[in-house]
């Protein structure tokens, strides 16, 4: 899907993964943050998770993104909570961003895994940013079971791009890190994510009929209700999972 129908579809969001205000919130608890503590979040979207957490647990940070339309919400959000002054976005590439070393005591990349070629080469490519007492954050998607061949067409997967939750910590491992804890969403967590996009979709195609990217929209709008509702409830996960160093 192209960054302009995330963009779209994602439009009345602020979270833009399948989690909740409280999931995410739960998900600052488990990370034991605490004033100061400085994080850098890669894919960072609207910087829901950044603005909220600097307001509630008193973290700095720093967040990356590809998309003006999501890092001018984020600006916005930032102003609206009176984090600004603890918050710093920048536009780039997630993928090439280039942090001091050691520089940071949390780094994020929650459901982008694709900015490294998968999970093992993005927990590489967060690391060296990372102290060394430091945790990593990373949002992924698994199969809560195995799927039938159908869904990976559906879903837009291939076989190997996820695998079941205890395949994920093989993966973890694998990339020389530890699995401390994990927040893992639930159905409705998803719902409030793939759902409420239909709505968001099904109101800019009335608005926008002429524009060059309607047919696109109407697409995967289709594809969107069809693909959850057949396979995505049923045999998709995903979780955020508490990381660091062996």
């Amino acid at each position: 899907m192209s960054l302009r129908f995330h963009e779209i579809a994602e439009g009345g969001h602020r979270i833009l993964n399948p989690f909740t205000h409280d999931k995410l919130a739960l998900l600052g608890e488990v990370a034991r943050l605490r004033p100061g503590t400085h994080l850098l979040d890669l894919c960072c979207g609207k910087a829901e998770m950044l603005c909220q957490w600097s307001l509630g647990h008193g973290i700095k940070g720093v967040g990356v993104d590809i998309s003006d339309v999501f890092l001018d919400a984020a600006r916005a959000r930032a102003e609206e909570l009176g984090v600004a002054d603890r918050v710093r976005l920048e536009k780039g590439d997630a993928g090439a961003y280039r942090a001091q070393a050691g520089a940071f005591d949390v780094v994020s990349c929650l459901g982008a895994t694709w900015i490294g070629g998968g999970l093992e080469g993005t927990v590489k490519l967060m690391l060296p940013a990372l102290k060394d007492d430091g945790i990593l954050l990373v949002g992924e998607p698994y199969w809560s079971s195995e799927p039938p061949v159908g869904a990976y067409e559906s879903l837009g997967f291939g076989p190997d791009d996820f695998t079941s939750l205890a395949g994920t910590f093989d993966r973890f491992e694998a990339a020389g890190v530890e699995v401390l804890e994990m927040v893992l969403a639930d159905q409705d967590s998803w719902d409030r994510y793939m759902a409420s996009q239909w709505w968001t979709l099904s109101d800019w195609l009335r608005d926008n009929p002429e524009d060059p990217d309607a047919g696109g929209v109407r697409d995967f709008l289709e594809r969107s209700r069809r693909s959850h509702v057949e396979y995505g409830r049923r045999y998709l996960g995903w979780g955020v999972f508490v990381a660091r160093r062996r």
